[in-house]
């Protein structure tokens, strides 16, 4: 009986247990950002944090109900911290590709965008095998744009990986680079329309292949947390269907983000 006892309070304590990991009641978030990454998270010349990731992270806390703390993160250590526990989810530009769904689970879309090269102006540069030879391309490391570059046309041009979309900038201001592959919104919004990337442009298609861009960027978090990710999305069509998206789009941007 003694034994019988003892492996049925430790059945209880094991389904208890099962319960509150399945059922954790969700106070307070901590959210992995970047913030080397405008318009969508970058520091003012005051130091503070800002961008459109920015302004979603806080507005999906507040219309969970949840107390919101943003934990900066660099781009190529993410998920790993993630995965570590350092915070509970991601909002980061992170596309859902199928590589990454091994590891991690998502939200649904937030945003989208496709994949676009700059050249300088006046450089002639074509995005054909003939044109690429030999040049020199910035991606930054880690992302689905280097995954892209390596697997299309790696035996083609000279890599060059970044830490941050900023570094990549700097070395493409300073001609060290022949060409930089990122999203066209953050190429456009954080470097052509600003003095730095006045010189250069946009060359080439849109590339959008769910292959390597997948499909759409959503909240990145840890599997198994399908209360959280319940709460995100309801979050994230709450804030559609109130307006606060377009608010906060509107604020950024002057065309839709959230795509088709």
């Amino acid at each position: 009986m003694r034994k019988l006892f003892i492996l049925l309070a430790g059945a209880l304590l094991l389904g208890l247990a099962a319960v509150n990991a399945s059922g954790k009641d969700w106070k307070k978030v901590r959210i992995g950002v970047e913030g080397a990454y405008p318009p969508f998270s970058y520091h003012t010349p005051e130091g503070k944090l800002e961008g459109f990731d920015i302004d979603i992270a806080w507005a999906l806390c507040e219309s969970m109900g949840v107390e919101c703390e943003l934990v900066q993160q660099d781009w190529d250590g993410m998920i790993p911290a993630l995965l570590a526990r350092k915070y509970d989810a991601i909002i980061a530009s992170m596309n859902i590709t199928e590589e990454r769904k091994q590891r991690v689970d998502f939200t649904q879309k937030y945003y989208q965008t496709p994949a676009k090269f700059v050249r300088r102006k006046g450089s002639g540069i074509e995005i054909t095998p003939e044109g690429l030879a030999a040049k020199v391309v910035g991606v930054q490391r880690a992302t689905i744009h280097d995954s892209f570059l390596s697997d299309n046309f790696g035996d083609l041009v000279e890599i060059k990986r970044y830490g941050t979309q900023d570094e990549a900038y700097l070395d493409m201001t300073a001609g060290r680079l022949d060409l930089l592959l990122a999203d066209s919104i953050p190429l456009d919004e954080g470097f052509l329309q600003t003095d730095a990337g006045k010189d250069f442009e946009f060359v080439g298609q849109d590339y959008t292949d769910p292959r390597w861009f997948g499909d759409g960027i959503g909240i990145a978090l840890r599997k198994g947390e399908e209360q959280l990710r319940e709460m995100l999305n309801k979050a994230i069509d709450d804030l559609r269907a109130s307006g606060k998206y377009k608010e906060i789009q509107d604020k950024y941007f002057d065309f839709d983000v959230y795509g088709g």
